[in-house]
């Protein structure tokens, strides 16, 4: 075969390959579940329940679940007791959080408002004489002149009181009275920062005397929130509790009733790079800084 030749039927094959369709991958089903795209975004399983408590999604009093929760966190976030918010939302395995379940996070019949209930006025009753005709039911003449009889219009009719509700348990009067003092006698290297360092880091060595900031009962006692490590989270009032995390032992339990000064925990490193206390101060929840609580050294 010439070269001539040769070169006409590589053109010629060439053209063939350029008109005929190329091959496409098969197009990926990204709605199932065997193709779902490595994008990072998952579609919602539009038979699959939602959430329970979506409908207090947003709601004052109410908590939605993030990833990585617990509800050693929500209690923390919220300040309540854990067991407690278990046993307002009916949870039998604590164990087990729904991310986007919404919690009550107060207490049944509390209103996080404030708001009041409006009492319903009483029906106005007005006297005045009966207008009767005489002869026709007529009252005698010495009532007729001076007694006017009580006639009541129809929305003078008896209604309902309003049903009595448990009335709200805002933070008592004196809830700010504590009675603060230092739980460790190290100096402090890390100081209060909301988007960072919840608390104050106290130094120390390992073993070194924890001591409850003021009196309370512990409503935490352990290792299960992540961050924390050994921590004890003890509860003072409606309004305040402390954490008091990272320690080598804990000397209490839940439930147990402290007292101002009383050795709670002995300081370590448990999820530290060091040894020391990290101690938080919560105002319904809300991290604040302790410092401000504590008394001058």
């Amino acid at each position: 075969m010439s070269f001539k030749t040769g070169v006409c039927i590589a053109v010629a094959l060439l053209l063939t390959a350029c008109a005929t369709p190329r091959h496409r991958a098969p197009v990926e089903d990204r709605n199932s579940a065997s193709g779902r795209a490595s994008t990072g975004s998952a579609v919602a399983d539009p038979n699959k329940p939602p959430p329970p408590g979506i409908e207090n999604a947003g709601k004052p009093g109410y908590y939605t679940v993030k990833p990585g929760d617990t509800l050693i966190r929500v209690g923390l976030e919220s300040g309540q007791n854990w067991r407690d918010i278990m046993r307002w939302n009916n949870i039998d395995n604590p164990n087990i959080l729904e991310v986007g379940q919404v919690l009550r996070v107060v207490p049944p019949g509390f209103d996080p408002t404030g708001a009041a209930t409006k009492p319903v006025a009483a029906a106005k009753v007005e006297p005045r004489p009966l207008d009767v005709k005489p002869g026709i039911g007529a009252l005698p003449p010495a009532l007729e002149a001076s007694a006017p009889v009580v006639v009541a219009s129809a929305a003078s009719a008896p209604v309902a009181p309003p049903p009595v509700l448990p009335p709200p348990t805002p933070p008592r009067e004196g809830d700010d009275n504590i009675n603060w003092m230092w739980p460790a006698g190290g100096a402090v290297v890390s100081g209060f920062d909301e988007s960072r360092n919840k608390g104050l880091g106290i130094s120390g060595k390992p073993g070194d005397p924890v001591y409850a900031a003021a009196d309370g009962r512990v409503v935490y006692a352990g290792s299960g929130l992540r961050g924390y490590g050994n921590l004890v989270i003890v509860k003072h009032n409606n309004s305040y509790l402390t954490a008091y995390a990272h320690n080598q032992t804990l000397l209490v339990k839940e439930d147990q009733t402290v007292r101002r000064g009383q050795k709670i925990a002995e300081m370590g490193a448990t999820d530290s790079d060091r040894v020391k206390l990290h101690f938080e101060i919560r105002k319904q929840g809300k991290p604040v800084d302790p410092a401000k609580f504590l008394p001058p050294r």
